[in-house]
């Protein structure tokens, strides 16, 4: 099998992920926090370690600000629910995924939010005289996407950062799709990441890290085994938001596949990816009928490539590679909202090529093949 949807979920995982999963389970967990025994104190162990190591792979400070969540989607909840003021105003670029939208647009009709959508084209580059004008009205929350699920295209994070950070804006970034695939500018109030994408970690695994002036309500009461004595949620971090107890096994894993990412080097898993994304989007532009939808040969991405095809219906294609053992993914996937903004909403979307840190030279050339083949 050929594995190319990693901006979906990664695949494989990173060595010793699933060991580390049934250890956890074999051995014996406790709710960390809610014992003086050993499994208790093991738990407890797990979780520290865990929460250090991942705040160090993002370059950030202050591991208590780091939250665990079980995956981006609750992180952005958490965000846009806890953060934003009835009837207040957002601002969201037009490349978002619905983990995003959604919760805005609940919001919108439920709440008086306002939202004011920046355009973006498929490279990440904004409208410039919009960006300044919905800066210049200053929103409660800017939600900003470090990478588009779609096309790959990245968004001028440091700048727009920038420009929040001078009129006093609060901005959440989706860093779903480039933790784990390239650093991070050190901007924003509130960052939130999947583990299972480029950290190579266990699925309902995630997290939020917040600044530390960043103002937030709980979305989740319950216990944390900290103020038992109290029926009012704790203030200190991460317990406020930490409610309930954690996917201990999940975090196990992750945390061996953070330990595997520091080892190896944010900076090489880079390198890869992209050697990989350029030389398959060099190889699918010659075929006949195919156009990019993103950042063209050569230029910055993350490791996302969408295209389209002239003349051919994309889920039958994407039909003839699942039939050679070859993963992509084709549709809208979940951002109509950057499909709307492409132009690609009304013809169903595009077919995605996503390769990841374990993919080879081979798997490549061999994509392509197939991808001629099926288009000859």
């Amino acid at each position: 099998m050929i594995y190319l949807d990693n901006a979906a979920t990664s695949h494989p995982k990173a060595p010793g992920v699933a060991a580390a999963l049934a250890a956890c389970i074999e051995q014996g967990t406790c709710s960390p926090g809610r014992g003086s025994h050993p499994l208790a104190q093991a738990a407890s162990r797990l979780l520290f370690e865990t929460r250090e190591a991942c705040t160090n792979l993002l370059g950030r400070s202050g591991s208590e600000r780091l939250i665990f969540t079980k995956n981006a989607t609750e992180a952005l909840n958490l965000v846009i629910l806890g953060a934003v003021p009835p009837g207040g105003l957002v601002a969201v670029s037009s490349l978002e995924h619905n983990a995003v939208m959604r919760p805005l647009r609940h919001l919108e009709a439920t709440a008086g939010l306002r939202l004011l959508v920046i355009p973006f084209d498929g490279c990440g580059n904004p409208d410039p005289s919009m960006l300044r004008w919905v800066l210049d009205r200053r929103p409660d929350l800017m939600v900003l996407t470090a990478a588009s699920n779609v096309t790959g295209g990245l968004p001028p994070l440091a700048e727009i950062g920038l420009g929040c950070e001078r009129q006093g804006i609060p901005l959440c970034v989706d860093a779903s799709q480039v933790v784990g695939h390239r650093p991070l500018p050190p901007v924003g109030q509130y960052l939130c990441f999947s583990g299972h994408k480029g950290l190579l970690g266990p699925t309902g695994t995630g997290g939020l890290h917040l600044a530390e002036d960043a103002q937030l309500r709980p979305l989740i009461f319950g216990g944390t085994g900290s103020a038992s004595d109290s029926e009012v949620q704790p203030d200190i971090l991460p317990d406020r938001f930490e409610a309930g107890t954690p996917n201990l096994p999940g975090l196990a894993g992750l945390r061996v596949a953070l330990r595997f990412l520091a080892a190896t080097g944010i900076q090489a898993v880079q390198a890869r990816e992209a050697a990989y994304c350029d030389d398959l989007l060099r190889g699918l532009l010659r075929l006949p009928g195919v156009a990019v939808q993103g950042p063209a040969p050569g230029a910055e991405r993350a490791s996302v490539i969408s295209i389209s095809i002239a003349e051919r219906d994309l889920g039958e294609v994407a039909l003839e590679l699942d039939r050679r053992g070859i993963c992509t993914r084709v549709g809208l996937h979940c951002a109509p909202a950057a499909h709307q903004s492409l132009g690609t909403l009304a013809n169903g979307g595009t077919l995605r090529f996503s390769p990841g840190f374990f993919t080879t030279p081979l798997q490549i050339r061999d994509t392509l093949a197939a991808m001629e083949a099926i288009l000859s």
